[in-house]
């Protein structure tokens, strides 16, 4: 084994945030808007539906999880996206995690070959990007190829106009739609352009959809949706989970769904490391899958919590309402120098954008997509995010 893969992972952000804050005394309360993780109350049929039969903790889970759920997850997508009748078999096409990052991580060292066209492949990830896909593409013994994901393109990456001999060894492309951290949402046509383009140079497309029911107007397109216009779900997988859509990040739930070929593949590689969701877990799941008030109510605290960033911040630092998640991407100049003054002067805790992505160019900072920019999740209460936002925008 090559102990030296690993030193190729790019630095995680947190603990990079916690060096550059290191020593620095907050200047106010603290409040920590770093994290994407949900403060919205837990639906209230999660802990029933756990405690419902606790002597399901005394078994073994199938991994391939339970017909309950998988035929939950399986009419839910089906509604969601408004699949053609019998497109999605739970059998078949369907399978529960835990939570995306798992997911988005092992589905790549599980599927991706050791040679593309004779070479080691390539993995392509937009810039900035979730950490975990770099390291995948690592762990898979793969090249992560970082491509541009800048405002002139509404921060999608151009995939389609990269060097032919690159996408004949790229064995794999990872797309989170809304866009983590710019909350861009790809259109029907952006899909069914990426499935074209990964079936051309059979490519496995991983669709990272874990805040697609954080959304403000019009429901994003789903890369299944756009697969079901093709009529095959050929080369695709959509990754789902219950920590954004249902407050519920510490249940660690989610699954994968599309081509049943690498669904059983998928299967496979899992039977040996993979980790089972608990029988009371894949309950409380299903009756998650099989509930939308609680989604619309999340959706609509989300959407309160907007207004309120543009009343406070209006157009300066670049503002603009995203089409989808839960995230702020202000252009502040320097992402680095105004973390660290934001977290002395004013207590507020942001991630640097350069955190988030790659240097262009080794070391400089500059080239980093991210180096302009900061991160805000918009995760707490109403009245906790208004103190936030007025401190920020009377800091900067």
């Amino acid at each position: 084994m090559d102990q030296g893969r690993y030193d190729r992972l790019p630095a995680y952000p947190f603990p990079r945030l916690r060096a550059l804050l290191s020593g620095a005394e907050p200047g106010m309360a603290a409040i920590n808007l770093s994290i994407g993780e949900p403060q919205h109350p837990v639906p209230d049929f999660i802990p029933k539906a756990l405690a419902a039969d606790p002597a399901l903790y005394g078994r073994y889970p199938p991994m391939e999880g339970t017909p309950a759920l998988r035929q939950a997850i399986a009419a839910w997508l089906s509604r969601r996206y408004r699949l053609p009748s019998g497109f999605i078999d739970a059998t078949q096409h369907v399978l529960p995690l835990n939570g995306t990052r798992e997911g988005l991580f092992n589905a790549c060292i599980a599927l991706s070959p050791a040679l593309k066209d004779g070479q080691m492949p390539a993995v392509l990830i937009p810039n900035p990007f979730y950490q975990c896909y770099a390291g995948a593409a690592v762990a898979a013994g793969a090249e992560p190829c970082f491509v541009p994901a800048l405002a002139k393109n509404r921060f999608l990456p151009d995939f389609a106009a990269l060097p032919e001999k690159l996408l004949a060894r790229t064995s794999a492309l990872y797309l989170c739609s809304p866009a983590n951290p710019q909350g861009t949402c790809a259109t029907l046509e952006d899909w069914t352009g990426l499935i074209a383009l990964a079936r051309r140079y059979d490519i496995l497309l991983f669709a990272d959809e874990c805040y697609a029911e954080i959304y403000f107007d019009t429901p994003p397109v789903g890369a299944l949706e756009a697969a079901a216009r093709t009529g095959s779900l050929s080369h695709v997988l959509a990754f789902h989970s219950l920590s954004k859509r249902s407050n519920l990040p510490g249940l660690r739930s989610g699954f994968v769904a599309g081509d049943a070929k690498l669904i059983a593949r998928f299967l496979s590689f899992r039977q040996y490391g993979g980790a089972p969701l608990p029988l009371p877990t894949q309950a409380a799941s299903a009756a998650a899958w099989a509930e939308e008030r609680h989604v619309e109510e999340n959706r609509a605290r989300y959407r309160r919590k907007f207004d309120l960033a543009g009343q406070i911040l209006g157009n300066r630092f670049g503002y603009y309402r995203p089409d989808g998640g839960f995230y702020l991407w202000l252009d502040v100049g320097d992402g680095e120098a105004a973390a660290l003054r934001l977290w002395r002067e004013a207590g507020i805790r942001v991630l640097p954008g350069r955190y988030l992505g790659h240097d262009e160019i080794e070391g400089e900072p500059k080239s980093n997509p991210g180096y302009p920019f900061i991160r805000i999740a918009l995760v707490a209460d109403e009245a906790t995010t208004e103190t936030a936002l007025r401190r920020i925008a009377a800091c900067l």
